[in-house]
């Protein structure tokens, strides 16, 4: 028998079983989709490690997957059953199978407990309000997946799931795995950690200027990859930036791996990392970002690209955030850079001796860090010179 394990690269946050995609008894091919884990980052498949016939599942449908744990068994010199099921042939994959009467509605209570659906199945009859007692499911042993939903929704009308206002009010919305996740570790982060903030304001006028000439030669960066990079040089001013809190040391990351807070919308909030930005040019830095955001936002992270961050961005300006302080530390890491809104204000400038006043692209930045690791002028001297390195951008 060949063991079909959970992949060791977790970092930390609890996965679950979402949903397989074969059933016991039926062949898979080395590398086939063999089932989904989720955690409060990502969605995975796991593929199958071998050729053979899935002949036992060990962890089911919301089962807790730590890493290392035992999925399920393939043998490779199995044979297919006769009793495992056909998959849906390409004609009929596009038809929604019809929803059968119900015995009696249910409330959302009701559908949060059973353990026979996913999160993810959970969450989307709870969102259109559709009993899931009442589709014909397609999964293995007819359990209802994501598919079926999305194919009922689009046949028509759903099939009300009756509200218990005693638990739930009509505008309420159920906390997802994300969601629940996110608040155990921002609890946990602002409990372990004593967090002190810095402000500092940056004249983004020489990045403007080298952005606007770098897309006349069609090379196109974002405003981010400039503080990216600026924040990786910066790390020379105070090494310990990027380290982090061991209860016998100071543990400083052999490598500037940089993570960019990336909002999801409703669904949540995302941290892609950067590997090793101290080596990378500017243009390296904007082709991975745009590789990452891309991939966020597709739902398509692998664990290794949310993982091994030592220091963290939330570039809270793109929604129009002036500051946000303190900004919760990512666990694990010693800061966390805070970017506000991009703006035109009008400062004071020294100008042939006189002082005047002019408009330029200002921005307020906080680092906000773990006093156990950072004191107040290693804050200030990172701050200092990140924004010297921004004011001064050279512009070739």
């Amino acid at each position: 028998m060949i063991d079909v394990l959970v992949p060791e690269e977790q970092e930390g946050t609890k996965a679950v079983v979402r949903g397989w995609l074969k059933a016991v008894g039926e062949r898979v091919e080395e590398n086939d989709p063999l089932v989904e884990l989720e955690t409060d980052k990502v969605t995975q498949e796991v593929p199958a490690p071998a050729a053979g016939v899935l002949t036992e599942i060990i962890l089911d449908t919301d089962a807790e997957a730590e890493p290392g744990a035992l999925l399920a068994r393939i043998d490779p010199a199995g044979e297919a059953s006769d009793a495992a099921p056909a998959a849906i042939a390409p004609a009929e994959a596009g038809k929604a199978p019809k929803p059968t009467a119900s015995s009696g509605t249910i409330d959302k209570a009701s559908v949060l407990k059973e353990t026979r659906l996913s999160p993810a199945v959970r969450r989307a009859c709870l969102q259109h309000e559709i009993d899931p007692a009442a589709i014909d499911g397609t999964g293995r042993d007819g359990r209802v997946t994501l598919e079926d939903v999305h194919r009922v929704l689009a046949d028509g009308p759903a099939i009300a799931v009756a509200s218990s206002h005693a638990t739930f009010a009509p505008d309420d919305i159920p906390h997802d795995r994300m969601r629940k996740t996110i608040a155990d570790n921002m609890v946990k982060a602002v409990t372990d950690a004593p967090h002190v903030t810095a402000l500092f304001e940056a004249d983004f006028s020489a990045i403007a200027a080298h952005k606007a000439a770098m897309k006349e030669k069609d090379v196109k960066l974002s405003y981010t990859a400039y503080i990216v990079k600026a924040a990786a040089e910066a790390m020379a001013a105070a090494p310990a930036i990027n380290g982090r809190w061991e209860e016998d040391r100071i543990a400083i990351s052999p490598t500037i791996d940089i993570g960019v807070g990336t909002a999801l919308g409703d669904k949540g909030l995302v941290v892609p990392v950067v590997k090793d930005c101290g080596s990378l040019s500017l243009k390296q830095i904007g082709a991975k970002l745009d590789e990452l955001t891309t991939k966020a936002r597709d739902g398509k992270l692998d664990r290794k690209d949310v993982s091994g961050g030592s220091f963290t961005i939330s570039n809270h300006g793109v929604s129009g955030s002036l500051l946000a302080a303190p900004i919760i530390l990512h666990q694990g890491q010693a800061a966390i850079l805070g970017v506000g809104k991009l703006e035109k204000r009008v400062v004071v400038r020294e100008l042939d001796g006189q002082d005047v006043m002019v408009i330029r692209p200002m921005a307020y930045v906080t680092l906000t860090i773990d006093h156990r690791v950072v004191d107040g002028h290693q804050t200030n001297g990172w701050l200092s010179r990140f924004v010297e390195i921004l004011e001064q951008w050279p512009t070739d």
